[in-house]
């Protein structure tokens, strides 16, 4: 070592001692992932050991995570990276109103976004099926994209090909021959993760699992199915833990509640003086709110404070929720389906997140909101972000 450059040796103390520091952070998002699913474990008697060690062991927020409005898979993955509501980061739906396609790329949010800042501070970025990340500057991209004729459920390596970053495929076949096949799936996401963990040292890894989405809009959420959604997603974040560095830090998240839906119930009684938007029933009269309220259709007016904080495109307006596993609408429900994009302070509705790994001792954080969790996740990787 003598024989080498003094600034060498100061260049090779400094990489050494920023490879001991790393503290790479997985997020990993159950889509649906109602809250109670944790809170009400044992009563459900659901089998989740990994997901019952991070809360025991971390910080969990125990009374849920408030969503955002609409509460939705895009504009909340999205707030989950930028600590900003919809209205702010510009991803109001899933779908573009204007064209009807899905907000596919990053290009559309309109406020600075996580993995920007993670990359510019010298981090390694990855994306597996995170929602609004087709085109983002991440280094192992494998965004979500998928043909919406066929749904998320259903999303092809044919669909991800085109928009993933070029050779990371074949990469991680290489690794995990059993990844190549045509269905992405929870399975085939988390051999993703895996290799950008393992082999692509990735620092941000921001991992998606859907499956149990798509089975609780099937069969509702806490049913045997959705439940065994679940549970299998557990066992992929098993995987997870199982490869974590020591120095790593896993985030469990969810992106919005879930409702079962039994019965529709219609306001055409009020014509055009009522709109149904977004799970909810609003009116600018305050004639026609009277009659709503008295008309015993729904299940409460929603305060003029959490309108101006959540939507407040609204505030002003008459916003009632439906009633408890209940929908708006004209078209009688055919049969029970879980649905989601109620309101976000809607009672029992909330998200989920769990912190767990190096350096996060055992906490519980109550209600938190979503808004909250961009500056949780910069504070892991030691980034400075608006709004911690």
């Amino acid at each position: 070592m003598r024989f080498l450059p003094a600034l060498l040796i100061q260049v090779l103390i400094a990489v050494s001692a920023l490879a001991a520091d790393r503290r790479p952070l997985v997020v990993i998002s159950i889509d649906g992932m109602d809250h109670r699913y944790l809170r009400d474990r044992d009563k459900l008697g659901v089998k989740i050991p990994n997901i019952r060690r991070l809360v025991a062991e971390g910080q969990w927020a125990d009374g849920g995570v408030v969503g955002v409005m609409p509460s939705e898979t895009f504009p909340a993955h999205t707030t989950m990276m930028t600590g900003k509501l919809p209205l702010q980061h510009g991803i109001l739906q899933n779908n573009n109103p204007k064209t009807g396609e899905r907000n596919w790329f990053s290009s559309q949010i309109q406020a600075p976004v996580l993995w920007d800042a993670a990359r510019a501070a010298g981090l390694k970025t990855a994306s597996i099926d995170w929602p609004v990340t087709v085109g983002a500057r991440i280094d192992f991209d494998f965004p979500e994209k998928f043909n919406p004729k066929s749904g998320s459920g259903q999303m092809t390596l044919a669909d991800h090909a085109p928009v993933s970053t070029p050779g990371l495929i074949e990469k991680i076949s290489a690794r995990y021959p059993s990844f190549a096949t045509a269905r992405v799936d929870d399975r085939t996401r988390t051999l993703a993760a895996l290799y950008v963990l393992q082999e692509g040292k990735a620092d941000l890894i921001l991992l998606h699992l859907v499956d149990h989405d798509s089975a609780a809009h099937d069969f509702t959420p806490f049913a045997r199915e959705s439940i065994a959604a679940l549970e299998f997603a557990d066992e992929c974040l098993g995987r997870i833990v199982q490869a974590l560095p020591k120095t790593g830090v896993i985030a469990l998240v969810s992106d919005h509640g879930f409702e079962k839906m039994d019965r529709s119930i219609s306001l055409k009684s009020f014509g055009n003086d009522v709109e149904v938007q977004s799970k909810v029933a609003i009116t600018s009269r305050a004639d026609v709110a009277e009659r709503l309220r008295a008309s015993g259709l729904t299940g409460g007016e929603i305060p003029q404070t959490e309108l101006q904080r959540y939507a407040a495109d609204w505030a002003g307006k008459y916003v009632f929720e439906p009633p408890e596993h209940a929908v708006f609408g004209d078209e009688p429900l055919k049969t029970s389906r879980g649905s989601h994009g109620y309101w976000p302070r809607r009672k029992d509705y909330r998200s989920a997140f769990v912190l767990w790994g190096n350096g996060v001792k055992p906490e519980r954080l109550h209600e938190i909101e979503m808004t909250s969790l961009a500056a949780r996740f910069a504070e892991v990787l030691g980034l400075r972000f608006p709004g911690n």
